[in-house]
């Protein structure tokens, strides 16, 4: 079963807080099947920890909410 975008943002938003102390943030392209396609902004667009931040962070939580969970996309 595909991924529910909206589920995926209230996902997104109960994070958001963390990227935005740092001057970051992140925007859901969109939902492809069980994959979330994602764009960093702001400090994070730049940030040499972006990877860290895709994987540690934004992915650990989504594969914890959605164990469907195909891959974190960045685009």
């Amino acid at each position: 079963m595909a991924l529910d975008k909206q589920q995926v943002l209230e996902a997104l938003d109960e994070i958001r807080h963390f990227l935005q102390a740092d001057g970051g943030d992140c925007e859901l392209v969109g939902v492809e099947g069980n994959n979330v396609l994602i764009h960093l902004v702001g400090a994070c667009s730049g940030c040499s920890s972006s990877t860290m931040t895709l994987t540690s962070g934004i992915e650990n939580h989504l594969r914890d909410r959605f164990p469907d969970l195909e891959a974190l996309v960045p685009v």
